[in-house]
């Protein structure tokens, strides 16, 4: 347990005296909060996208997933350049990519200089939520650091509440290109205060030592085969050759990492970091998070419009009972642990709530009242407020502050990787079972031919044009139908959610305990 005395060593409490603390909290935060408004916002401009550059779906839905990719490959790896040449210097180095890249996106002509520009996009994200996080982790100490972390959570989570409203208004106000614009803007302002950030940490050098070309390079590669083997399951079929192929590959890949690394002297992941039990059970409490809030982040407002027949707008204002708490709960977390209350004991409330609010949350139905669930709603939004930044300061508070970078990058990469699997599964069961429900019934209404793509069309929400493509002359009956199957395809996901969180957290609850066991030996 040596990294936990340390984690507690002079430098973040010199640091505290240090200028420019709140300018350097406020250009973290600024930047943290473009990098999820992209996630979440930049799926609203895909139409007006697409018609401006006359794509097609493939590369299309690539503006997307190229920034997840690519964001999810290199998290870790600027983790680990930024303990090597200097958080000040990576951060930067990351908002300047990332400004470079936003303004080539608002000046696409195409959609495949789109799709290079995201994926640059991607890149310097990663820079910023891995060094930001670093940054914060050695600026601040104490409740100060608690409560940087608690604005930290706080703000990622209003970036990824309002990137969709502020995308539409946009898109609609100005044109798709202005959403790239403004992430643009918004970086040049954290570039302007990286002089005052780099004064307000103690020491920025770096360690001096080489960076891990070996390692970060098979670690990329290992993340794009895995990343691309979730992007496309769902398109491909989870049992297809190419996917089944790509996650082979990416297996192979990480076990030469694992050996690349175990040989190197300043490996990019130190391995050594991962015995520590504690540390890592921190690190899947995202994970948790992921299945069971992110999932519903994503889909929920589809079935609202699609199965419960409510328009877009109502569905916007609704989500905001599961989104609420992400906005609250951060700050209530931090005020708490100041108070005396156990950080551990909030993130078991928190992994409490996110199966509890998943198991409640099957109240839905198409003519459910609002009020019945409202407090479902609350709870599964509770879930991931009272965790985000909170488990971001108790995970790298048991790390090294030299590797603090390595370390909020390791936590980040299983953060959004999880997000990126999680949703990608959720899509792709939802749509095998809604598919299952379809071929049994479509038969009274329609021929079993297209019950496949009806399926796939109905399973995004779409029942015009699954009830178009299933050829049906009772078409109000078939919808009506359709309106059914997705009800009941969504329950029945939503129970297989609930039982993923109870298995993540079994694991969180016997890492924790386990670390706990080995502390008092």
């Amino acid at each position: 347990m040596s990294t936990q005395t340390t984690s507690s060593a002079a430098p973040p409490v010199q640091a505290q005296r240090q200028p420019g603390r709140t300018l350097t909290l406020a250009a973290v935060l600024l930047a943290v909060f473009v990098v999820p408004m992209s996630i979440s916002g930049t799926a609203v401009a895909l139409s007006d996208i697409g018609a401006d550059t006359q794509a097609g779906l493939a590369p299309l839905q690539w503006v997307v997933n190229a920034f997840n990719v690519a964001f999810a490959c290199f998290t870790l790896v600027w983790g680990s350049i930024a303990d090597i040449v200097g958080r000040v210097k990576a951060f930067a180095a990351g908002a300047a990519v990332y400004t470079v890249a936003s303004l080539a996106s608002a000046l696409a002509t195409n959609v495949l200089w789109l799709d290079g520009a995201r994926a640059l996009a991607g890149i310097g994200g990663a820079a910023i939520f891995s060094c930001g996080a670093a940054i914060i982790a050695t600026v601040f100490d104490g409740p100060a650091r608690a409560k940087a972390f608690a604005l930290f959570g706080t703000v990622a989570g209003v970036g990824v509440a309002i990137g969709p409203s502020l995308a539409g208004a946009l898109v609609q106000g100005l044109g798709w290109r202005w959403v790239f614009a403004v992430h643009a803007v918004a970086l040049l302002l954290v570039l302007l205060a990286v002089p005052a950030i780099a004064k307000a940490m103690p020491a920025d050098g770096g360690s001096g030592a080489r960076i891990d070309i070996p390692g970060s390079a098979l670690f990329v590669v290992a993340m794009v085969l895995l990343t691309t083997a979730i992007v496309q399951g769902s398109q491909w079929g989870w049992g297809s050759p190419g996917v089944l192929g790509l996650f082979a590959g990416a297996v192979v890949v990480l076990a030469a990492f694992a050996m690349v690394e175990n040989r190197r002297e300043h490996p990019m992941l130190d391995l050594s970091v991962l015995r520590n039990r504690r540390f890592v059970g921190l690190c899947m409490v995202p994970v948790a998070a992921s299945f069971g809030f992110v999932t519903m982040l994503t889909y929920l407002p589809s079935y609202l419009t699609a199965a419960t027949g409510r328009d877009t707008g109502t569905a916007g204002v609704i989500m905001l009972l599961l989104t609420a708490p992400v906005l609250i709960c951060p700050m209530l977390a931090a005020k708490l642990v100041t108070r005396g209350v156990s950080a551990l004991t909030l993130i078991y409330v928190s992994l409490a709530c996110l199966v509890v609010g998943d198991l409640a949350l099957t109240l839905f139905s198409p003519d459910v009242k609002i009020l019945v669930v409202a407090l479902p709603m609350l709870v599964t939004g509770a879930g991931m407020g009272l965790s985000a930044g909170l488990v971001d300061g108790q995970a790298l508070e048991l790390i090294d502050p030299a590797k603090a970078g390595m370390a909020a990058g390791f936590l980040n990469t299983l953060r959004l990787g999880s997000e990126a699997i999680a949703v990608a599964v959720y899509g792709s069961v939802l749509a095998t079972v809604l598919g299952t429900r379809i071929q049994d019934g479509i038969g009274d209404y329609a021929g079993a031919a297209q019950a496949d793509r009806v399926a796939d069309q109905a399973a995004g929400g779409d029942f015009a044009r699954a009830t178009e493509l299933s050829g049906a002359v009772d078409t109000e009956g078939f919808t009506h139908f359709l309106a059914q199957s997705y009800d009941s395809a969504f329950h029945t996901v939503l129970w297989g959610l609930a039982a993923v969180c109870v298995v993540l957290c079994a694991v969180v609850a016997v890492l924790l305990r386990g670390a706990a066991t080995e502390k008092a030996a």
